[in-house]
Formats: structure tokens, sequence, C-alpha cells
């Protein structure tokens, strides 16, 4: 694989915020994040009914995007790999072109006016590389103060892109001016939702039977942050992949809705300047979740900026930037690759921990989704030691639950981290808060998977891929597992013989292993 690095910045002109994310790319190590950085100019504000911006928000979006370019020279970008798309305000704005030529003339950059069918394309390549999609369609939306993109796509092809004018800054100057928002406007905003709405993706969601929404946006992870909060949860923990019911949705709602301002800045998830925009944003959601008939929201932390950047790096590496794949495996790969793994050891040991899955199964009893968490926890438990040797179990946990994996949930990234946290040394137990927050159905999957990768983290104990393959007899009072080896076996029989209590206790019978030389 080439290691050529790459560095890019990709700014989005929005109409609320600007923001900026740079990121470097190598073949071997993927996409990995150098920095990010947001500005809530409000560019947009009273352009919705004027059609014009103003002079002192132009002004101030010159300064930030002038700042903006300071920051991403001294990250080591070069001037031609900073990219700036522009979106609802700016486009629909008729002083655009003086604002963009004022852009130019100041700070050198080239901004670049997207419509809202590229806006919405972009936002998928930047969703599918954080969420994963599945077999049966989904509808994306991500909410802009200008505009609200909807995309209904799964896992092998888009089928529907579209954009329309109904963002939370474009909603608010248009419908509310009462504080808490009155009967009359909140009615007046969700008809007037509801109708743009008509048609479009919300008949092709029905005829698809779409009952998943994945959302991006700040206004989005406002809202899943707000909800987690009213769980006596971390607000602040990972909100990619983690999401939240109608239901839930729906009692937050109720709340929240009726709320002032002073009220709505007490929320614990709110940020202070989307304590207003966030009331059409509510209102916008309840207005999804019923025309849509949607029964579940999946978060995504990547959209439009994500996907100009993944565009534009399949343009310079000369990919298919609508190709499709596996962003699971493909971001365990890479966060092996930073924390320099001994990879040939990490996929030998997570083989044989596949093959004790199957060959366990009759009584273990764990769904198949369990197999393929296993497979990632052994790729990844001796990622500890790019930390230190010593307690690189610890560590490995410690990477794994902040690494940002892509496609994965919050609650599969931590039993992933247990799996990797108990390969060696002492078993699971309460006393240790990461494994005791867990559901018990997932507690009892990390007790059996943490079973079988210490026994196959034993049978590759030398590092030198010497188990070729092994096979379980189940007898009534025993498990004999055996392993066909290409050379003698004794370093391996011994590591595994004593990593094999803990696969003991929680199977309830004595595992015997033995060894057939080839």
């Amino acid at each position: 694989m080439s290691t050529e690095k790459l560095r890019l910045a990709a700014i989005d002109l929005g109409t609320n915020s600007f923001h900026m994310v740079i990121v470097e790319e190598c073949e071997e190590k993927g996409i990995v994040e150098i920095d990010r950085v947001k500005d809530m100019i409000c560019i947009g504000r009273g352009s919705i009914s004027t059609k014009r911006l103003d002079p002192a928000a132009m002004e101030a979006g010159v300064a930030t995007l002038r700042n903006f370019i300071v920051l991403a020279t001294q990250r080591g970008v070069a001037p031609h790999n900073i990219l700036a798309f522009a979106t609802s305000a700016i486009r629909e704005a008729d002083n655009r072109d003086e604002f963009i030529d004022m852009v130019r003339r100041e700070t050198g950059l080239k901004v670049k006016v997207i419509s809202g069918r590229e806006e919405a394309q972009f936002i998928y390549y930047g969703v599918r590389n954080a969420v994963t999609l599945r077999d049966r369609p989904d509808l994306l939306f991500d909410i802009g103060g200008g505009s609200v993109e909807f995309i209904i796509a799964d896992k092998s092809k888009v089928h529907l892109l579209e954009s329309r004018k109904i963002g939370v800054a474009r909603m608010l100057e248009r419908f509310v001016t009462s504080d808490p928002i009155s009967a009359d406007e909140l009615k007046l905003l969700q008809q007037f939702f509801a109708a743009e709405m008509y048609g479009g993706a919300a008949e092709m969601a029905r005829e698809l039977g779409v009952n998943r929404a994945i959302a991006s946006s700040g206004t989005a992870q406002n809202i899943a942050r707000m909800i987690r909060s009213g769980k006596d949860a971390d607000a602040t923990d990972v909100l990619n992949q983690s999401g939240f019911s109608r239901q839930e949705f729906e009692s937050f709602y109720r709340q929240v809705v009726a709320m002032d301002n002073p009220a709505r800045r007490k929320l614990t998830g709110l940020d202070e300047k989307r304590v207003d925009l966030i009331v059409p944003g509510l209102i916008l959601f309840d207005t999804i979740f019923r025309v849509f008939g949607i029964k579940e929201v999946v978060i995504s932390d990547s959209a439009l900026r994500e996907g100009m950047v993944l565009h534009q790096i399949a343009s310079i590496r000369g990919r298919d930037g609508a190709s499709q794949h596996d962003i699971r495996r493909q971001s365990v790969m890479e966060l092996g690759y930073r924390c320099n793994w001994h990879k040939p050891h990490s996929e030998q040991v997570a083989r044989l921990s596949l093959m004790l899955f199957d060959e366990l199964l009759p009584l273990h009893g764990l769904k198949e989704r369990y197999r393929e968490l296993l497979e990632y926890a052994a790729m990844l438990h001796n990622i500890g030691e790019f930390i230190s040797i010593s307690a690189h179990h610890k560590h490995s946990q410690y990477i794994i639950m902040n690494a940002d994996l892509r496609g994965f949930s919050p609650t599969e990234i931590d039993i992933i981290g247990n799996v990797a946290r108990y390969h060696r040394k002492q078993p699971p137990t309460e006393k240790h808060p990461l494994y005791s927050q867990l559901k018990p159905s997932h507690r009892r999957a990390v007790d059996v998977l943490s079973g079988i990768l210490r026994i196959s983290n034993g049978l590759e104990r030398g590092h030198r891929q010497n188990v070729q393959s092994i096979t379980a007899r189940l007898e009534p009072e025993r498990i004999v597992l055996e392993a066909l080896t290409q050379f003698e076996p004794d370093i391996e029989l011994w590591a595994a013989c004593g990593l094999k209590e803990w696969l003991e206790e929680v199977l309830g019978k004595p595992v015997v292993i033995e060894a057939r030389f080839r």
C-alpha cells in the first residue's frame, strides 16, 4: 500500500454556521481528522426574506474564512487543497457574487456554490462513511438553516436525492414570533412542513417501506444529546450511530416545545446559539416522524464536509467516489494501522476466535452479530501496546472506546472494547465500571467472547501462525479442543491451557486442549 500522505481542508459555508474540517489521508491508515472548527456567524440572518446577504454578516464571514485559512495553512494544508462550498443562504442571495468576489479578493479562496441536489449527494457520501446502511432503504436527512436535504438510500444504491427550502433559520424567521411558540404558530408550521414534504421523498419512503431515518446536522445532534441527558447518560459521549425511538422523542418534544427561551437555555446538550433555532427543529423532527412513518432516528456525525473530503480524495487518488465499502471493517483496519499493530498476529487470533465461536455455538448460543464483534475485538486486542506493553489490555480498551470507530453503535463499541480488555489478566467483574454498566445480555456476551479470545490468543502465543485449524468435541462432561498445527505446538498448548479457566467457568465445563502435529 502507498503511504503517501495527503492533507485537505473542507469548508462548509452554511446558513447558520461556517464549519471547517482538516484531515490527513493515506492508503493504509485511511482518513484521520486533524482539526475541526466552526463559527456560527448566521450569514443567512434576514436574507430569507430580503434575498440579500447583510453587509455586516458578509464582513464577519470573510473574517472567519481568513482565520480558517490561516489555521489550515498552519496545519500543513496546501492552498489548492482547501475546498469551500456554499449552500442555501448564499446560493439564493441576489448579491452572492458580490460576497464570493469579496472572499476571493481578501482571502484568495475560491468558493463553489452548489445546488441542493449536489448538497444532498455530498451529504450521502459523508453519512454512508459514518453509519452502516442496510439492505433495506433508509431515509437520510440533514437539517440546515435554509434547506433540508432528503436522501433515500440502501447499502447498494441511492433511490432519491432532493432538497427542500424548510431549514430551521428560514422557518424561524418566517413563522415564529412568540416565545414560547404559540399554538397557532406551531400548527401553522406543522402544516407548512407537511405540505412541503408531500410527494417526493415521503411518497417513495412509503412505497419502499422505510421505517428508519439517519439524521445529520447540529440540530439533530443537539436533540440527541438532550434526549440522552434526560436518561441520566453522559451527553458528551460519542453520538455517531446512536439514536432514539419515536416514543422517546415524543415525550421529550412535548416538554421542550412548550418552554420559553430562558428555560431552554438550561437544557443540557443544547448549544447556546441554537436556543431559538431548536424550536422549528423540533417541530420539523416531529413532522418527519409522522409524515414518513419513521420509528427510530440514528445520528450521523458526518455529512456535507466529510462528503466533500471523501469525494475530493477519491478524485485525487483516481478512485470511484461512488463505490461502496465496508466501513466497519475498514475503520477497524485503519485503527490497527494507526496503532502500528502486528497485523499477521491479529488476523490469526481473529481467525481462530471465529473458528471457536462456530464450534462452541451449541453451548453459548450467541447470535451472529456477536461473531462479528468478536472478530473486531480480536483484530484490535493488542493495539494498547502502542501506548505501553504493561497493562496493554486496558490501553486497548481505552483506544477502542475513544477512537470514533465508524459504522458501530456506542453499545457495539463498548462490547468490542470490553472483549479486548479481558483477553488477558483478570476476567470481567462487576467491580469494573465499563463492564458493569452493560446490560446483562451484553455482559454475558462479553464473558463468552473474552473467554474465546483468551484461548485464541494463547494458541498464537508464539506469533508464528502455527495453528492451522481448531475443532471442538462437545462431550457430556467436558469440551475437547483439538488444534491442527504446522510445527511442534508446545508454546501454544502451554499458553492456551493457562488461559482456559475463564471459558470453563462461563460455559460450565472443563476444557481440554489437544494438538495434532501435521
